[in-house]
């Protein structure tokens, strides 16, 4: 049985609260729990208690195996029981459609001129040391 640590969400239309709960990872989001752990409400301003999370229950299941989603785990950094691995996407920055094109193929669709390739800069090749004749005795 894999666990879960994530959230369960409530509330009506447009106005979202979250109960974090343990699950099976093949229950549904907002189905069957094993226990409800804390709770998370996104519309308090976050200088409010936004997160209300039972820290030694947390504790508990994250001794026994139990894995949390990535907003959960954010969570339990913040609360200092899990160390969050740092995750960098230097591809969010770029627009979808230009993910993975050459230089080249950007500069088309936006209908620029293409870059100017850079050439690589002849160096003179060096001057060859002038060739000693043999000794003769």
């Amino acid at each position: 049985m894999s666990l879960k640590i994530r959230m369960s969400r409530g509330g009506s239309k447009k106005r979202p609260f979250y109960r974090i709960v343990i699950a099976d990872s093949r229950y549904p989001r907002d189905g069957r729990f094993i226990e409800k752990i804390g709770t998370f409400n996104p519309l308090l301003p976050k200088d409010a208690e936004r997160v209300v999370l039972d820290v030694e229950k947390a504790k508990e299941w994250l001794a026994k195996g139990a894995t949390p989603s990535d907003r959960v785990a954010r969570f339990l950094d913040e609360r200092g029981l899990l160390k969050r691995k740092a995750r960098n996407n230097p591809e969010k920055a770029i627009p979808r459609k230009e993910r993975g094109k050459t230089p080249e193929e950007v500069a088309a669709m936006r209908g620029e001129a293409a870059p100017a390739a850079a050439a690589p800069a002849e160096t003179p090749a060096p001057a060859e040391a002038p060739a000693e004749a043999p000794a003769e005795a």
